[in-house]
């Protein structure tokens, strides 16, 4: 008897000096558990815009096909270009819908029934403003106005813009819909890390000068999709944001402003979904998890 009464006092006293989990770890065990639940491949890349050295990175090295999250550095090489004086965003272009192809310079077109933004192609063969164009290409995704920035400004020179910012893999080859480029694997490509170095650039105006980064702010906040970052946060919380999507496939990389003046980077990329919807709501679900851990 007297070895049990001692081994009950020890039991108590080893349970009860186990340290109670920290809020960020509380966080991290339940955004893995989020993820694992997930069906298909998924990062996560965050930061504390209020305290840079609180940040969380899982797979934020994997790559990922970029989609449409690709259009942020275009945008970015827009107003770097507009400062140099190589171009004018209040100028016109000639809108035409014909691109050439990567791979081997031929031919190839927009098509309206894959393009979110199916207003731009009444405008064809019409003169319209870059920034109009920078601006659908950003908030309705618009793949045609992206198509004719990229061939503006040149896929190359944004790819080095964003090894100038520290993003150092992410890769945009070429504009939307090149058939021949994809099926060699020449696709847009990008890391969870990479993103949240730009959008925190654009946040702390290091993308631009202030008032072209509070411009970039300003056009990303009026993101038309808002299914992941935002979906399940309180209507008083502002998202910066761009998301992108193909089949499989579903991102959203922001900067989220809290009413209290907090604000923090986040970026959700995902792949192999298996079910588009079910996982939606997931990753909205890890979105709403990074608020609470903000917000409370």
């Amino acid at each position: 008897m007297k070895g049990l009464s001692l081994i009950i006092p020890l039991f108590c006293f080893f349970t009860a000096c186990q340290p109670k989990p920290t809020k960020k770890e509380i966080l991290e065990d339940k955004v893995h558990a989020q993820i694992d639940s997930i069906e298909g491949n998924v990062a996560v890349a965050f930061l504390n815009l209020s305290d840079p050295s609180d940040t969380l990175y899982i797979n934020e090295n994997e790559e990922f096909h970029a989609a449409s999250t690709m259009k942020v550095p275009v945008m970015i090489e827009l107003f770097k270009q507009k400062e140099e004086g190589k171009i004018n965003l209040n100028d016109s272009i000639l809108l035409i819908n014909e691109f050439k192809s990567i791979v081997d310079g031929s031919s190839y077109s927009m098509d309206i029934g894959d393009d979110s933004d199916d207003v731009i192609y009444n405008k064809i063969n019409t003169q319209v403003a870059l920034k109009d164009l920078m601006y659908n290409m950003i908030t309705v995704s618009g793949n045609l106005a992206t198509n004719v920035l990229i061939e503006l400004v040149d896929a190359k020179k944004v790819t080095a813009t964003m090894r100038d910012l520290g993003a150092e893999n992410i890769e945009v080859l070429r504009g939307v819909e090149d058939q021949k480029a994809y099926d060699l694997g020449l696709s847009n490509s990008t890391t969870a890390k990479d993103l949240l170095i730009i959008m925190e650039a654009i946040a702390t105006n290091k993308a631009g000068t202030k008032e072209d980064c509070n411009d970039m702010i300003a056009i990303l906040k009026d993101q038309r999709f808002n299914d992941l970052i935002p979906r399940d946060l309180p209507k008083n919380v502002e998202v910066a944001h761009k998301t992108g999507w193909i089949t499989g496939v579903h991102h959203d990389a922001g900067i989220v402003y809290l009413p209290d003046g907090q604000s923090y980077v986040l970026v959700l990329l995902s792949k192999n979904i298996q079910d588009s919807d079910k996982g939606t709501q997931q990753l909205a679900d890890i979105s709403k998890a990074f608020y609470d851990y903000m917000a409370h």
